[in-house]
């Protein structure tokens, strides 16, 4: 009787220490989602503020997130400069969030996690990662750099920015449509390409399943026939070559049946020196496309 009464016994202290351990994990699993749940949930940053969590968010930010916005956020070939204050798809931290938790459809941003980039983030590196954005953002705005007003008379008028390139959809098509460049462009970017076009040939935004922008390369072409263009590279690949003239005309060619096809990396958009543009009516176009970006 007493074996079996002991039996018994073991049976049921058995039986209650796994009710326990049961309990214990469903209250630590529960726990775990509380925090993470409070720290997406939250509208403000939580880390905001920590010194440890924006250097923390520096290392996930170059792991994740530098191939397409630069070092230092400032923006790269694919992703805008995130050192603005004014943010696209909005400037709140619970905006930031989504953005980069989210993506964005139709655009070369991706869900966390979605690419072959990094690891993928938690919720809590996310947040560490928007408290290095945070931490880099620049609060200067377009009525800080110049006159917005007078960049946009430049930009249609003597500066003739118009001829070449398109905003909102009035302009020409030869070089990069910079509607949202005053968003994904730093102002030192916009500066450099004005002032020294050949240096790092012209970017435009990529589109979302481009894996890299498109450079505005120069191109001159002779026909059989002995006819001559000269234009940019607009797609190409082993056989084939479409480009963009000066005329805006498109053309398509057979590369074999040319009699000459030559690239180079010199752009055709002119240099502009400060005896061409001056540094302060640079500073008021630049100011123009900040103003365009942030709309």
């Amino acid at each position: 009787m007493k074996t079996s009464l002991s039996n018994a016994e073991t049976r049921s202290s058995r039986r209650g220490k796994k009710v326990s351990f049961l309990i214990l994990v469903c209250v630590a699993l529960l726990g775990f989602l509380a925090v993470t749940k409070g720290l997406h949930a939250q509208g403000k940053n939580p880390l905001a503020g920590d010194p440890k969590a924006a250097k923390l968010g520096e290392f996930e930010f170059r792991a994740n997130c530098a191939f397409c916005h630069g070092l230092g956020a400032r923006g790269g070939g694919r992703g805008p400069d995130l050192t603005r204050a004014q943010k696209r798809h909005g400037n709140s931290d619970a905006d930031l969030f989504r953005t980069i938790n989210e993506g964005v459809p139709g655009t070369a941003m991706p869900p966390n996690g979605a690419t072959q980039q990094g690891v993928g983030m938690t919720e809590e590196e996310i947040w560490q990662v928007i408290s290095y954005i945070r931490g880099v953002e620049k609060k200067a705005d377009a009525a800080s750099v110049g006159n917005a007003a007078h960049g946009k008379e430049l930009f249609y008028g003597t500066a003739a920015c118009s001829t070449c390139h398109m905003i909102h959809g009035k302009g020409g098509r030869l070089g990069p449509d910079l509607s949202t460049t005053g968003s994904a462009r730093s102002t030192e970017y916009i500066v450099e390409s004005v002032r020294n076009p050949s240096r790092r040939l012209a970017q435009g935004i990529s589109e979302a399943m481009k894996e890299f922008s498109q450079e505005y390369e120069t191109v001159k072409v002779e026909t059989a026939d002995g006819t001559k263009y000269v234009g940019v590279v607009l797609n190409e690949d082993h056989f084939t070559l479409q480009m963009m003239d000066t005329r805006e005309n498109l053309h398509l060619f057979e590369k074999d049946k040319l009699r000459a096809f030559e690239k180079t990396r010199e752009s055709l958009m002119p240099a502009y020196d400060q005896k061409t543009l001056s540094e302060k009516d640079l500073q008021d176009i630049v100011a123009y496309l900040l103003a365009v970006g942030a709309q």
